[in-house]
């Protein structure tokens, strides 16, 4: 037994060594070549892309010395021989540019009815056809564009350093450029002036993924982990909604105004007081779904055409049900799921569900499913790096 007991010992001690020896670029094993699309490309070739490759934001090129980075940010590809600037990463483009782009005030009347869509000048196929650059600003994360070192080390001598490569997630960044050839090596942490031969995209959900897989290794981390969501502060209580009532083209305006990604769809109220055209406060209602700027990802423009009268809940049940609608037809069984937590729910298990299901929020209810909160994949990130903060303090 003692024998039992040292050699378990000595395989946790040499796990635990492995993995303080990990770096930024280990989380990213089997990430492909980094999808992007040239400055020059319309918002339908955008969209295009977008679902072919099956991700949620793409970095735009444009040839060096004509553009400003996002933020100010010179990130650029050089050859990896002469050092010759091949082009420069000037922003993000996601899908809430786009849903952005398609409900912008811009003189287009959108009318919409249960007749379908008619009059005002407004045109689909028109707004679809600018070009890429022209979106970038409508929403933040379009102007946030970041480089992390590839060789920052993500643990100390005890526990889990994000302090420095992980802050910028912590903010509210979904993602971040990884150079592979980074010629920073002496440079910890978040970058804005970046220089490489390629690069990879390391997501919010990548990170949470890799420390799922390797919380076992590290002692303090999983006391961190087994805490509760409310006892570490994870719940943002005040959360905003669209109705059973509301249709796809007015969610997409909120979500717009509101800047949101994502909004969940509640019962309506009793006493009917609702404008079915503005976000409610959702706290306290029955939740019955989610609608995201990614449902509407994997809809052509001729059927989104036909979609836009009619209700969000509506949509999403549609698109549950259909691989052809459905921007994850490997996830169509269990689409309609809601998911969700309590507020005494662990973060382990908050983790575990959105690397599981592949969210990037969950709503957090009550035993009678009445909505009392949310916890996105920043916030996540947030309390874990200020416990570990506290805990090295």
């Amino acid at each position: 037994m003692q024998q039992m007991m040292e050699q378990s010992n000595t395989q946790f001690s040499e796990t635990t060594q492995r993995l303080r020896d990990k770096k930024v670029v280990d989380m990213m094993p089997n990430k492909r070549r980094l999808v992007e699309v040239p400055y020059t490309a319309t918002l339908a070739h955008t969209m295009n892309a977008l679902v072919a490759n099956q991700v949620l934001a793409v970095p735009v090129a444009a040839p060096p010395g004509h553009w400003i980075g996002a933020g100010g940010s010179m990130i650029v590809e050089a050859d990896r021989q002469t050092g010759a600037v091949r082009k420069h990463y000037i922003g993000m483009a996601t899908m809430l540019d786009i849903l952005a782009h398609i409900a912008g005030n811009d003189g287009d009347q959108l009318m919409v009815d249960e007749g379908g869509i008619h009059d005002g000048g407004f045109d689909l196929e028109h707004k679809m056809s600018v070009p890429v650059s022209s979106i970038i600003g409508h929403c933040l994360e379009g102007l946030s564009l970041w480089t992390l070192n590839p060789n920052t080390r993500l643990f100390n001598s005890r526990v889990l350093s994000i302090i420095d490569c992980m802050e910028v997630f912590s903010k509210g960044i979904h993602r971040a450029l990884v150079p592979l050839d980074s010629h920073m090596n002496n440079v910890s942490g978040v970058e804005l002036v970046e220089s490489a031969s390629s690069y990879r995209m390391l997501t919010q959900m990548d990170v949470l993924r890799f420390l799922k897989e390797h919380a076992e290794a590290s002692t303090e981390l999983n006391g961190i982990l087994s805490r509760t969501v409310s006892e570490l502060g994870a719940v943002t209580e005040r959360v905003y909604a669209i109705t059973d009532r509301t249709k796809v083209i007015d969610a997409i305006k909120c979500m717009r105004i509101a800047l949101l990604n994502a909004v969940p769809i509640v019962s309506s109220s009793p006493a009917n007081e609702d404008d079915h055209k503005q976000l409610v406060n959702g706290r306290g209602r029955q939740v019955l779904g989610t609608f995201s700027a990614t449902d509407i990802r994997g809809c052509h423009l001729s059927t989104l055409k036909t979609w836009l009268p009619i209700s969000a809940l509506e949509y999403t049940e549609t698109i549950s049900a259909s691989p052809l609608l459905s921007s994850n037809p490997n996830a169509v069984e269990s689409a309609r799921e809601l998911v969700a937590c309590r507020v005494d729910s662990t973060l382990a298990e908050v983790i575990d569900k959105v690397v599981t299901k592949h969210v990037h929020r969950i709503w957090v209810v009550d035993q009678q499913g009445l909505l009392m909160g949310l916890i996105s994949l920043t916030d996540i990130i947030r309390v874990l790096r200020h416990a570990v903060m506290s805990e090295t303090s």
